[in-house]
């Protein structure tokens, strides 16, 4: 069985990433390239690179940004903003993009998706989907949350699969930002119309939001941005509270917390025993290179 994944979802708006709240509020958190680094050395999975500022501005992808943050990453990093067409996508497979997210292309030029699958693979294109609720019903959203398109999320994500797509990113702009957890009801749907791996992003605030979101629905990785920002290690966290509660993940960080107990209203590890740190106040620990 494959392991379930743990992504960053980086949201970069005036060349800088940004925590967002209801895809609409935004507060600055630092460079990409710094992020990229930390976020590799705490043992991320993969990153999602999303650039908001060059869809709405309908401006070119940064080239150069993805650069910089290539040469940081050895996950695999997804790429998406401001792709217009298959051109787009070879430049920033060039500048070392190894999978594509299209969101607003994908809803006003569908035939993309398949002209990209096929030119590129299916495994490297990433079709994103922004879900609303209102009231009962889940719709389709473009332009960064703004502007409803009156397609279902369910439909329009087996549409893409039949298109081509590798994968399928699923944001709740609802949940975005307020640390509730996953929109389960939405992701099982999803994920079960689908075939293709389901990213789910959008309201994880603690490593249970992860676990329940695995135990309870097929999605194949989790998505976070704020989560990941403001704790050292919190990655290898998420991970090591997956593993002690049943669900399997990649785990081979050097720091790994196994065996750790967690505060279970922050998340955050517990303290470990004075004895114990004691005991590894002088044990040396080579550079961990991953």
């Amino acid at each position: 069985m494959l392991k379930k994944r743990i992504v960053a979802s980086l949201t970069v708006k005036n060349g800088m990433v940004v925590q967002s709240i209801g895809f609409n509020k935004y507060l600055p958190i630092g460079r990409v390239d710094i992020s990229v680094e930390f976020l590799n050395k705490w043992g991320i999975d993969e990153i999602v690179l999303l650039d908001i500022d060059a869809t709405n501005q309908n401006r070119n992808p940064n080239f150069n940004m993805v650069t910089e943050a290539s040469k940081k990453s050895f996950v695999p990093l997804t790429v998406g903003g401001g792709i217009k067409n298959l051109e787009d996508i070879r430049k920033l497979i060039h500048f070392g993009a190894d999978k594509i997210s299209i969101n607003k292309v994908a809803l006003t030029s569908p035939k993309i998706i398949k002209e990209a699958s096929e030119v590129f693979g299916n495994q490297c294109i990433v079709v994103s989907i922004d879900v609303r609720k209102n009231k009962n019903r889940y719709e389709v959203y473009s332009d960064n949350g703004k502007n409803p398109t009156g397609l279902n999320p369910v439909k329009w994500a087996k549409e893409a699969e039949k298109l081509g797509a590798g994968e399928i990113l699923l944001n709740s702009i609802d949940r975005d930002g307020l640390k509730l957890g996953y929109d389960l009801s939405i992701i099982k749907r999803v994920a079960n119309s689908v075939s293709i791996p389901v990213i789910c992003a959008g309201g994880a605030g603690h490593p249970k939001h992860f676990l329940k979101v695995f135990m309870k629905t097929k999605a194949m990785a989790a998505a976070a941005g704020n989560f990941f920002h403001f704790t050292e290690h919190s990655p290898i966290v998420v991970k090591s509270y997956l593993l002690k509660n049943g669900a399997d993940a990649r785990l081979d960080t050097y720091a790994d917390y196994k065996g750790i107990n967690f505060i279970e209203e922050s998340g955050r590890i517990s303290k470990r025993q004075d004895n114990y740190l004691d005991r590894i106040r002088f044990e040396y620990i080579l550079d961990e290179i991953i």
